[in-house]
């Protein structure tokens, strides 16, 4: 299993500006790279119980340069569900996750 990563960027409040300047960043060097389906970015509001929303941003295994450059740290293959995608080819979903999960 190769591994994703994942870069909180805190209350869902605050992190407009964070989100644009890395999604702006993530266009840019996946454009640099060659645009594969397997270099992708994901964003989902999530809780975990609280009361305010996080954001959090996943970035493909093909995305481990840019993810490790924007501060992002390991961790599983998030689920599909909530997720929306920041930066990619739509075909990245196909290519991504098991069908299974769609």
């Amino acid at each position: 299993m190769e591994n994703w990563y994942v870069k909180n960027l805190g209350d869902a409040m605050l992190a407009c500006d964070e989100q644009d300047r890395i999604e702006a960043c993530f266009r840019s060097a996946r454009e640099a790279e060659g645009c594969s389906d397997k270099v992708a970015a994901f964003a989902r509001h999530e809780s975990d119980g609280r009361l305010h929303c996080e954001v959090k941003l996943y970035f493909s295994p093909a995305s481990v340069d840019i993810a490790k450059a924007l501060g992002a740290m390991c961790c599983a293959q998030p689920s599909v569900h909530g997720l929306a995608l920041l930066v990619g080819s739509e075909a990245a979903w196909g290519v991504l996750f098991a069908e299974d999960e769609q």
